[in-house]
């Protein structure tokens, strides 16, 4: 055997045993005529000493190996000297008495460290040497025991793990498809799939009243920290539901991971939120619950006192930092600056410090006296010590949107924003459709096949633009981790839908007429959701980012760095697939 023990297991109670360990150089220190060397595997570290005797060979081979050489050493177990209490074997050493390379290694590009000198763009390069660091490691293993435990919560609540195709035709709605040419069909096209939505729709038809998948999906669109092209969703549906039934299950399956992962109980049911309200409060469909400085509406407060800013607003809006009137000029001028950047491109901004007896100091002092002041304060339910930061503007999705930015700024500055603390929501009751100034039409806020709240269906008809949809996304901490709705079973509702979105008859069936035929066989009231796995993962492991939860992620630009992918094709692969490449002027 290559190895008898691993480098993470051995412990004082080993002392005395002879063991052979196998792994990676981390580190060699010389100390007099002593060598010793940190061997380290996926388990741990174990240190090695090559002591002073009559085998000159065994130390000589010591002396010159390197970092990351794979090695296989024998010895005997005993206890540490100079105990290491940072390392769970730091209390037994391998005295060595055989040593074997089993592969040299050139110097790495980088540290094999924990905190090491590489950058993105290099680690990501040699993303398995990466790999080989203990918090990547770490956030793959849980990554495998998060999905261990999905699977084992949804078994045991009857649900079936069925595959869905990854070669599916492309979708009109939603993001962009990445294509797949057919050499067999020529001219022709296979997408893969966004999501396994009309599929999981059809099984549902056939009769798998509860199915799950742990899914690759794949979207070709702009990339931020919390999105991939190609990404893992834990998808999910049931039949013969309503909207509570799969809030409550996913509540369920919510809770059951935080228990079994973090060690987090949760007592009382997570809180819900229209859409509605959770614009008009925070700015955003995902607002982080974990502080408040919700937004208060000032139109009438500040309105009519002679500032042209807010005289001609069509929205002001002010949040309540509690205990944050101590902010220098210094740093409102920075949170001014702040709110102009380009991607938030406010104009400007406005402060009140409320004082430690009660009296209040503005920015804007020359249009507002003392009496309207206060008037602002007891409207914002501010206290002594507290600050007031008021934005206007002339779109009030806009203007809330931009005070999202400052509010979550805010939160962070003053360490609201703990990364061990978990704030849980759902949001419900999105609208059906929004308006597509680029489409110049309405278009699914989530896609076509939600189904509209049966109080609204009469409004297809007059007002599509109120109707609310039966749907639902599960946001913890400000990131949405999972949604879905309910789904239409009815093909003559899914027709209306298709043709509020724009679609004739002709190119509803050309697109979906498997799944409207399908309807017409009796299809059940049906409906799910989705959980991003990697958005899961790293709100677990505490990342800003979902690429350190996945094995082998692409950059920001859509580029696997390592692979070199994608790369153009050879002519003759391009002849057999009837293609022809066009550079763009």
């Amino acid at each position: 055997m290559f190895r008898t023990k691993t480098c993470g297991e051995l412990r004082l109670s080993d002392a005395g045993q002879e063991v052979t360990l196998a792994g990676w150089v981390q580190r060699i220190r010389k100390m007099g005529g002593m060598t010793f060397l940190d061997l380290r595997d996926r388990y741990g570290v174990t240190q090695i000493v090559f002591e002073e005797s009559d085998n000159h060979d065994l130390n000589e081979a010591a002396n010159h190996l390197g970092r990351e050489y794979v090695v296989q050493v024998k010895g005997k177990v005993a206890e540490r000297a100079s105990k290491n209490s940072n390392l769970p074997t730091g209390d037994i050493e391998i005295i060595a008495s055989d040593l074997k390379v089993l592969n040299p290694s050139e110097v790495p590009p980088f540290t094999i460290e924990d905190n090491t000198d590489g950058g993105d763009e290099l680690r990501m390069k040699y993303r398995y040497l990466d790999i080989r660091r203990n918090p990547v490691r770490r956030n793959l293993e849980l990554r495998h025991r998060m999905t261990m435990e999905v699977r084992r919560y949804l078994d045991s609540k009857g649900f079936l793990e069925i595959e869905t195709p990854m070669l599916v035709g492309s979708t009109p709605e939603g993001a962009r498809d990445f294509v797949v040419p057919s050499r067999m069909n020529q001219g022709q096209f296979y997408a893969l799939p966004q999501s396994p939505q009309t599929l999981k729709q059809l099984l549902m038809v056939g009769g798998i009243d509860r199915y799950f998948q742990i899914v690759k999906c794949f979207r070709d669109e702009d990339l931020r920290a919390d999105r991939q092209p190609e990404f893992t969703q834990i998808d999910c549906e049931m039949s013969y539901i309503e909207q509570d039934d799969i809030i409550n299950l996913f509540e369920g399956m919510a809770k059951h991971l935080f228990k079994e992962i973090r060690g987090v109980e949760f007592d009382k049911p997570f809180l819900r939120m229209s859409w509605a309200d959770a614009m008009r409060l925070y700015g955003s469909d995902k607002p982080d619950m974990r502080f408040g400085m919700e937004f208060v509406e000032l139109m009438d407060t500040m309105k009519g006192h002679g500032f042209p800013v807010f005289d001609s607003a069509e929205y002001i809006g002010g949040i309540c930092a509690k205990g944050a009137a101590h902010y220098t000029r210094k740093q409102l001028d920075q949170l001014t600056d702040f709110v102009k950047r380009s991607q938030i491109g406010a104009k400007g901004l406005v402060y009140a410090r409320v004082g430690e007896d009660g009296t209040v100091k503005s920015s804007v002092d020359k249009f507002y006296d003392q009496a309207a002041l206060q008037e602002l304060r007891k409207k914002m339910g501010a206290e002594p010590g507290d600050l007031i930061l008021i934005m206007s503007g002339d779109d009030a999705m806009k203007t809330r949107k931009q005070l999202c930015e400052l509010r979550l700024e805010m939160g962070r500055q003053l360490g609201l924003r703990d990364k061990d603390k978990f704030a849980c929501l759902w949001v419900v009751d999105f609208p059906m459709f929004e308006w597509s100034d680029e489409e110049q039409r309405l278009m699914a806020m989530h896609h076509p096949f939600t189904h509209p709240k049966d109080e609204d269906i009469p409004l297809l008809d007059t007002d599509p633009a109120a109707v609310r949809a039966d749907a639902y996304d599960m946001v913890i901490n400000g990131v949405e981790v999972g949604g879905g709705s309910i789904r239409i079973h009815n093909s003559n509702l899914q027709a209306k839908m298709f043709e509020i979105l724009g679609f004739t008859p002709e190119k509803a069936q050309e697109q979906f007429g498997f799944l409207m035929n399908a309807f017409k066989y009796g299809a059940p009231p049906h409906g799910g959701l989705a959980y991003g796995l990697d958005r899961w993962v790293s709100l677990f492991a505490g990342l800003d980012s979902i690429r350190d939860c996945i094995a082998f992620p692409k950059n920001n630009s859509g580029r696997d760095v390592m692979l070199d992918a994608p790369a153009p094709l050879d002519q003759k692969q391009l002849d057999e697939l009837a293609l022809a490449v066009v550079e763009k002027k």
